[in-house]
């Protein structure tokens, strides 16, 4: 078993080799100063500027820098999964590589953890010195995350995070995409509600340019959409597809009904009336019965497969136990 530590600081990192020297003796004064047993973890995702070289110079220097270099650019979510993966503090601290995100803010995070017993601590840049162009769409994505997962944090976004242990072993094999701006929300669903929030300094960007653009925020929004989903019909696609085919199907029957009806009583009356098929209505019904018998079997099958996956390989629960024995069976 690898030795237990304090704190880990996982930082990802693309093309950062300005700010990691600066970067490393700030979070090395500040941890020192609380006698942390620590680690500094740097991911280098893929840099092709001289990252890694000074990752290896730093490591020689500290043996408490520890590095991992993908062999091209997979994004900040596999960045952060490899790093959850690998990561051997009781407190995992994660934060940006460009100097925005300061390392004074460290103490207080693990004292969150350790002492106020959060699971999760999110950073909340509460004032930013970044454009307009950056920071509009990310008051925008941050309305719609709250809103579609009832978890209430001003700043899903922020790098700077704090996590128990136990929840970024237990998230990290879920996670893809780009599911780093996500990540309290796939926490909250895996079953650690403790979820909070500081406010923490943001820094105007000392060296390089950001290396994300605006279409992060799409990608976002569309995450948190799979998220949702995935979370809440995984397990039970019926109740997704079959509620949409019954509606479905009850609409288009309703308007043949309706129509059929109108038919006969026009009839009765010696109403000379169109015939049902040169109705645009007819046509509407018959496509919304047909979807809706599509959605219901779409539904029905999904439910077998999930059935018959867990039947083959059995779901596994995260559940912690006390006070129970071994006992043997008696015949």
């Amino acid at each position: 078993m690898p030795e237990s530590l304090q704190l880990t600081i996982l930082i990802p990192l693309y093309n950062e080799e300005e700010s990691l020297p600066e970067l490393h003796d700030w979070i090395v004064r500040v941890v020192s100063e609380r006698q942390y047993t620590y680690e500094i973890l740097f991911v280098d995702d893929g840099s092709t500027d001289d990252s890694w070289l000074i990752i290896e110079q730093l490591s020689n220097q500290n043996s408490h820098v520890r590095g991992i270099r993908f062999n091209r650019n997979y994004g900040k979510t596999a960045a952060l999964q490899t790093g959850f993966q690998a990561a051997r503090g009781q407190v995992v601290i994660t934060m940006d590589a460009d100097l925005q995100d300061s390392p004074d803010e460290i103490p207080t995070l693990y004292d969150m953890i350790t002492q106020e017993k959060f699971d999760l601590v999110s950073g909340w840049k509460q004032k930013r010195y970044d454009p307009i162009t950056k920071t509009l769409p990310t008051k925008l994505f941050n309305a719609v995350s709250r809103w579609i997962s009832g978890v209430q944090l001003h700043d899903f976004n922020c790098g700077l995070k704090a996590y128990r242990q136990k929840v970024v072993k237990t998230i990290a094999p879920t996670l893809y995409g780009d599911m780093h701006r996500n990540l309290p929300i796939v926490a909250n669903w895996n079953g650690f509600k403790r979820i909070g929030e500081k406010v923490v300094q943001h820094r105007a960007r000392k060296y390089g340019t950001t290396k994300f653009g605006l279409e992060r925020f799409v990608n976002g929004f569309l995450d948190v959409l799979v998220i949702a989903f995935v979370h809440r019909f995984s397990k039970r696609p019926m109740h997704f597809f079959g509620t949409l085919g019954t509606l479905s199907f009850f609409v288009g029957s309703v308007m043949a009904v309706w129509l059929i009806v109108e038919k006969l009583i026009n009839i009765s009356r010696g109403v000379r009336f169109r015939n049902v098929t040169d109705n645009p209505m007819f046509f509407f019904g018959l496509v919304a019965i047909i979807l809706g018998v599509q959605l219901f079997l779409a539904g029905f099958l999904g439910e077998m497969l999930v059935r018959q996956s867990l039947n083959r390989s059995g779901e596994q629960f995260v559940a912690e136990r006390v006070g129970f024995t071994e006992q043997k069976a008696s015949v």
